[in-house]
């Protein structure tokens, strides 16, 4: 049974940090691309950063409104992946998601390149 599970979500002032941390069990980490999404209130889920198997820096993507706030990372020995969450806002707020992905070149960017999902983990931005 393949499991995802986020960690490391909470509150944090505008201007803090977090890092959210994904642990994954019951499949080949090493072979699944990890992405990360997030759901506020009233809207669709949206992509936020995903990262190859590889996890080089060549092989991680970012949506607009956290490149340079985010970084995304994995831990292949670990079975984990992070996203380290700099720079915060309140608009920041959301449900965050990790996702896995087994294909060949599946799109990370997109809800339906992957195949497994967590269950998310709240982020909430105060002012």
């Amino acid at each position: 049974q393949v499991m995802l599970v986020e960690s490391g979500g909470g509150l944090a002032q505008a201007g803090g940090s977090l890092k959210l941390s994904c642990a994954a069990s019951g499949l080949t980490f090493s072979s699944y691309g990890m992405g990360w999404f997030r759901q506020a209130p009233g809207k669709e889920r949206e992509f936020v950063a995903a990262v190859r198997r590889s996890g080089l820096d060549t092989g991680k993507y970012y949506s607009d409104a956290v490149k340079g706030r985010f970084t995304v990372s994995r831990d292949n020995a670990e079975r984990t992946a992070y996203l380290q969450m700099m720079s915060l806002k309140p608009e920041d707020t959301a449900v965050y998601y990790c996702a896995a992905s087994g294909r060949i070149g599946a799109l990370l960017t997109s809800n339906d390149g992957y195949d497994y999902w967590g269950q998310g983990t709240q982020v909430t931005v105060s002012d």
